[in-house]
């Protein structure tokens, strides 16, 4: 008998996928079949600044809230943690009729100093 292995939710998916592009990891271009809308648009210009590359520690996802305003539709809140600092990051996903996943929208908070 094998032992069940949990899938990755499409928000942790996600989340994970738009920090490596965030913090230089990967090209933004790795998000092109991810996107739709003026979300890939808004993720090329968030990526020029690399927002969330750091020196040091490597960013991570810290924590994930979700928030399910219609079916088909997620609106995702995510701590991004990189040593004592925090950032914050939303997005939203909505799934297409072929049942895919894709971020329709993103946005980062501000730096700031983490609480200890």
């Amino acid at each position: 008998m094998r032992p069940v292995v949990p899938q990755p939710q499409p928000t942790d998916r996600f989340a994970e996928l738009l920090l490596a592009v965030l913090s230089g990891q990967r090209p933004v271009h790795a998000m092109l079949r991810h996107t739709a809308g003026r979300a890939y648009d808004d993720l090329v210009r968030l990526a020029e600044r690399v927002p969330l590359r750091t020196r040091g520690a490597r960013p991570v996802v810290r924590d994930i809230g979700w928030f399910e305003p219609r079916e088909g539709a997620i609106e995702v809140f995510a701590r991004i943690g990189a040593g004592d600092r925090l950032r914050a990051m939303a997005f939203r996903l909505e799934q297409g009729r072929d049942l895919r996943w894709r971020c329709t929208a993103v946005e980062l908070g501000g730096p700031r100093a983490g609480i200890r």
